[in-house]
Parts: C-alpha cells; structure tokens; sequence
C-alpha cells in the first residue's frame, strides 16, 4: 500500500535534484549579466554627467537590440534538448551549430545597420546634445561585439540543450571579471575615456564567445558533428525562431507602454516607477532561471519520448515557481527598508513606490507559475502558441493601460494593469499546459 507513494516521492526528489542542479547556475549567469552595464556605468560615471548619460541611453539601445533576439537562446536550447533525449548527440551539436551560424549572420546585419546609423539613432532616442556624442561613440564601438554577444546567446541554448548550465556560470563570471578590469584600464590608464569603456565591454564578449565556441566545437569533434554552416539547418533555426521573437516583441511592448504611462503621470511615479521595474526585472532573474531548466528537461523527455515524465516534472517546476514566487514576494516587503534607501532618499517618491510595491509582492507566486510554463511551453517547441498568446495578453493589457491617465489612476493602478498582464499570461499558458497539446514526441517537433 504504502510502495507507490514511496516512488511517487523517490522520482520527486529527483525531479527536485535536477531541476535545482540546472537552475541554480541559470540564476548565477543570468545574474551576471547585468552587472556588465552596472560596472561600465560605475566607470564611465567619474567622467562626468555627460558621459553617464550617453553611457544610459547608449546601452538601453544595446540592450533591447540584443534582447529581441534571445530567442536564439531559447529555440536552441529546445532544439538541442529534444535530440539529447534522443540519444543522437551529433545531431544536437548540429543543430547547435546552425544556431551559432544564424547568431553569426545576423550579428553582422546589425553591426551594419548600426555603425552608419547611430548619431541618428541616438538622436532619435531623445539624448541631449551633450551627451548624444558620448552615447554615439560607445554605441558604434559596443555594436562590434554584437556577433559575439549573439554568439553567446546561441552557443548558451547549445550547452543548456546539453543539460549543461555550469559552463555558462562560469563563462558569465570570467566574462564580468575581465570587463572590469578591461574598462578600468582602457578608461583611465590608457585615456580612452568612454570608449575605453566600450572597447574593454566587446573584448571581454568576444572572449566569452571564444570560450564558447571551443567548448562547442570540441564536443562537435569528439562526436564527428559537421562543423559547416548548413543553409536548411539554418534557415529550420530561423523559422523557429520568428514565434519567440514575436512573443519577445510583444512582451517588449507591454514594458514600454507601462514606462510611457508612468511617464504621462509625472516625474515621481516615473521615478518609483522605474525602481520598481527594477526590483521585478532582478525578481525575473531567479525565476527565469526555473524556466531554463524547465527548458532544457522539457526538451529532453520529448526527445526521448516520455510524455509521462514531461508532465510529472512540469507539475514539480509549476510546484517550485509557486513556492518561489511566495519567498521572492515575502522577502520584497520584509526588505525595503533596506533597499528603498538605497535608490532614493525622496519621501514623495518613497510613497508612491511602497503601495505599487506591495502588488508586485502579491503577484509574485503567479509570475512563478508563469515563468515556468513559459519554459516548459519553450522547452516543446511550442512557439506558435506562445506567439499568439502574447499577442492576446498585450491586446488585454493595452486599453486596461492606456485608461488609467484618462480615469485618474496612479502609479498603483499601472501595476495592478501588469498584473492583469501576469494574470493574462497565466491563463493562456496553463490552458496550454492542461490540453497536453505541447506534448509532441521525437527528436523535431
């Protein structure tokens, strides 16, 4: 009576033990990644007001440039998964070959487009005329390490596909060490000023895409993987890819429209609001990282062909997003006294912020569900549906936005409106997840 509870419990257990070994160095390399931008700024800020400025808008471009194609991450690291749970490893290192080769390309495309463009661009973003030269010149220099930074992407969802997120660990922090010390001695020791800055930011990508490409191409060789651009594979990764980018867009779109709302209601809710908007993208972190394993394990048990296993660990991923979500939530109202200092010393903006804070708190347990569903959604391929789910949560979300200036709401009701957008996505997504429609076997979907 008692011997299937007990399984029950042995293959949660290990569930749980796959899930954390995958998604504890996820959260440390996602981590990670901003700090480039926080160290530059922390640099590039004892030049002056000017430089800090042109440093702010520069890398916001930057940042959603690169952040439009994180698909190239995701897609791959599903692709990559489901032939791993195949058993057809040279297969996986292909596929991750073609995803490499599409980062490559379209990483050149941008540079391109950008180098000629950006005193334009940058003027158009809305920099002042003191700091536009300064944001111009550190977005040329930093736009020729976008092929690595996409490299990086891509060769990630390689690795993650490969059940492997400790090399990107520690790929992130020899990354993040080495534009510290790059930007200290290229801005200041060798006078470079804010390219200096720029300069040490694309040697450390690029290193960090070299040490991806030889972790690559080494297991490429030692399972006989073709290492040549293959123009169906690449076209196949592109393909899947244009789902996720529309999902990306759309999510994009929702964060603009909350930051151009909190802008129409003065420059105190845009200020707690943009702490707040803050505080959830580093909340995101933690449970993306819950979303990258569930990506990786995903992929794997449909390659393999257990549908059974699929559902049993998304159920145990929906199980830890919760219980996150409540921690993340807890942990942000117990801690403000600690952290609200630290951003502001302002009263009116420390009102404004704690009454939007404690909606985020609220909702967090939901973001957990979300987060995790959209990766295991991600992990079967399911782009299309995530796509146009998306789409539906931004069409839900817009008008609800666009009338709290018109209605009087402030900077309160624009979080209760993401949460209605965190509410949508929940719906949509767990709809998906009980229909079993994800489900699709094999090493392709």
């Amino acid at each position: 009576m008692t011997q299937a509870p007990t399984t029950s419990r042995r293959i949660g257990r290990q569930h749980d033990r796959e899930i954390l070994a995958l998604a504890l160095p996820a959260f440390g390399a996602l981590v990670a990644e901003p700090l480039f931008v926080l160290v530059d700024s922390a640099i590039v800020g004892h030049l002056g007001t000017a430089q800090l400025a042109g440093l702010g808008v520069a890398a916001a471009l930057l940042s959603t440039a690169v952040s439009v194609f994180v698909f190239l991450a995701y897609a791959t690291t599903a692709a990559v998964a489901r032939r791993v749970g195949a058993g057809d490893l040279p297969a996986a290192i292909r596929q991750g070959m073609d995803g490499i080769w599409l980062a490559l390309l379209l990483g050149a495309a941008v540079v391109a487009l950008t180098l000629p463009t950006a005193p334009w661009v940058v003027e158009a973003f809305g920099a002042s005329g003191t700091a536009a030269p300064h944001a111009a010149t550190y977005l040329r220099v930093s736009s020729l390490g976008i092929p690595a930074m996409l490299v990086v992407l891509a060769a990630t969802g390689v690795l993650r596909g490969l059940q492997d997120t400790r090399t990107p660990l520690y790929v992130a922090i020899a990354g993040f060490s080495a534009n510290a010390i790059l930007s200290v001695t290229l801005v200041y020791g060798a006078g470079l000023g804010i390219a200096g800055s720029a300069w040490g930011t694309v040697i450390a990508q690029c290193g960090m895409a070299a040490a991806y490409l030889t972790v690559v191409v080494r297991g490429a060789r030692r399972h006989g993987a073709s290492l040549r651009p293959d123009t169906a594979g690449i076209r196949a990764s592109a393909q899947a890819g244009v789902p996720l980018l529309i999902r990306t867009l759309s999510l994009r779109a929702v964060l603009m429209i909350a930051t151009a709302i909190a802008a129409r209601l003065g420059d105190v809710p845009v200020a707690a609001h943009q702490i707040i908007l803050s505080l959830w993208s580093l909340m995101a972190f933690a449970l993306d990282a819950i979303a990258i394993a569930g990506q990786a394990i995903i992929g794997r048990y449909l390659g393999a062909g257990d549908t059974e296993g699929a559902r049993a660990v998304c159920r145990r991923m929906v199980r830890w997003g919760v219980i996150s979500g409540v921690a993340l939530g807890v942990l942000l109202v117990a801690a403000r006294p600690l952290f609200i200092p630290l951003f502001t010393g302002d009263d009116a903006v420390r009102q404004a912020l704690l009454p939007a804070l404690l909606v985020v708190a609220l909702t967090q347990p939901v973001a957990g569900v979300v987060f995790v569903l959209d990766g295991v959604l991600m992990g079967a391929g399911d782009g299309p549906y995530l796509a146009g789910a998306m789409v539906v949560t931004l069409a839900v979300f817009a008008p609800v936005a666009l009338l709290v200036p018109a209605l009087g709401g402030g900077l309160t009701a624009v979080w209760w409106a993401m949460s209605l957008m965190m509410a949508t996505r929940m719906v949509t997504l767990w709809l998906r997840m009980r229909s079993g429609r994800w489900l699709v076997t094999g090493a392709t979907r």
